[in-house]
């Protein structure tokens, strides 16, 4: 009975791969084909590989400039994000007080707050400030991304000991030589883990650019995708050809950087 129970199990998982691999099998093979091939039978491997769909997709989509605006409001956001919720959840783990607590408490609670419910006042505001460009946007991620990383933070603070710091102190450190040179390096395997889960967030993020960026030289990926879908919704070869430079970096980047999210978020959990 139980390797029968351990024989449906694998048959429910391989079912819900499959379903899950689906689209992107769909997408990878008819953006190789030609616009005829594709409407003949989308479900057939193409009977000769199109490169011309790349080629048109990447030069419709301003691919360099546009994945270079992504790589630098991604790149720039993730590394504040580490290092001011590392900064903020060392403070709020080493300083044990009602306020500290209180403080914890807000920033995971801003983790339940919709986006949209705070879309419309948020744009407004930056707007008068004249910030609705590539600094507001990076600016605006730093304040959404902070309370996850906090959290997850705080619970990695937990697994190292305190007694580093008395140590480093008696060395003469101060408190931010402390978190700089004793603490910071000691979180390696949860700042890695961050920057993961912050990047693949921020990579293919569509809703904030869409209300910030309003320059077509400073669009990001998801936001060039968008209008590039509008423009050839019916040239799906070439759509699915752009859809597939768009998120083959992405699959890359997860498929090596999984086990270091896995073990960093168990890290955070069980020593938190």
């Amino acid at each position: 009975m139980r390797k029968a129970g351990i024989y449906i199990v694998e048959a429910i998982g391989v079912i819900l791969a499959l379903l899950w691999l689906a689209p992107f099998y769909l997408m990878f093979v008819n953006a190789f084909k030609t616009k005829k091939d594709l409407f003949a039978n989308t479900l057939d491997l193409p009977k000769t590989l199109f490169f011309d769909n790349f080629t048109v997709a990447a030069d419709k989509l301003d691919i360099l400039r546009t994945f270079g605006n992504s790589i630098l409001i991604t790149v720039v956001s993730v590394c504040i994000i580490v290092f001011f919720s590392a900064l903020a959840a060392y403070a709020l783990q080493r300083t044990k007080s009602k306020l500290s607590n209180l403080l914890l408490f807000l920033f995971i609670a801003s983790m339940l707050v919709p986006f949209q419910s705070v879309m419309i006042p948020l744009v407004g505001f930056w707007g008068k400030m004249d910030m609705l460009n590539r600094g507001g946007i990076i600016i605006m991620y730093l304040g959404f991304g902070s309370s996850m990383s906090i959290f997850l933070f705080h619970g990695a603070l937990g697994g190292i000991s305190k007694s580093l710091d008395e140590a480093a102190t008696i060395d003469g450190c101060n408190k931010w030589q402390t978190f700089w040179k004793i603490i910071f390096p000691c979180m390696k395997p949860m700042s890695v883990t961050v920057a993961i889960l912050n990047t693949i967030w921020i990579w293919n993020d569509y809703l904030l650019p869409s209300l910030v960026i309003n320059r077509p030289e400073t669009q990001t990926i998801p936001l060039k995708m968008f209008f590039f879908f509008g423009e050839y919704t019916k040239q799906w070869n070439l759509a699915l050809a752009g859809l597939t430079l768009a998120i083959v970096p992405v699959i890359i980047f997860y498929f090596f950087a999984q086990k270091q999210i896995i073990r960093g978020i168990t890290q955070g959990s069980v020593k938190g």
